[in-house]
């Protein structure tokens, strides 16, 4: 699988944006899927994954203003973001590993072995 993401950009604080993951999938596979971000001088940290069925979850510190989704026809991920802070300043990376259908998807960086460029957010004033 191939990973593009786009939907990056400045925005003010408390403004909205929408990120979206275009996944490149050659015949038939099950993967989870999920977002990451990486603030400048920091560690890499997930924000959401999701389930070939759909089954979603977030870390903690994403819940409320974060929404996952996916289109499982066009294989396109989408983060919606609300109420955006300057400390969501980063890249957003798109990653998904292989997995077996109703598998639960981890949150683990180190579980997901494929990896978008990514696209950067910037939150200021």
């Amino acid at each position: 699988v191939e990973l593009v993401e786009s939907g990056g950009g400045s925005v003010q604080p408390g403004g909205s944006l929408t990120l979206s993951c275009s996944a490149s999938v050659s015949g038939y596979s099950i993967h989870c899927m999920g977002w990451f971000r990486q603030a400048q001088g920091k560690e890499r940290e997930a924000v959401a994954v999701i389930s070939n069925e759909g089954g979603q979850r977030y870390a903690d510190s994403m819940k409320g203003r974060f929404t996952l989704s996916k289109d499982n026809a066009k294989n396109t991920l989408y983060l919606q973001m609300y109420d955006l802070k300057p400390e969501d300043s980063a890249m957003y990376y798109c990653a998904a590993y292989p997995t077996i259908q109703g598998a639960i998807c981890t949150l683990r960086l180190s579980d997901y072995s494929t990896w978008g460029q990514g696209t950067q957010v910037t939150v200021s004033s």
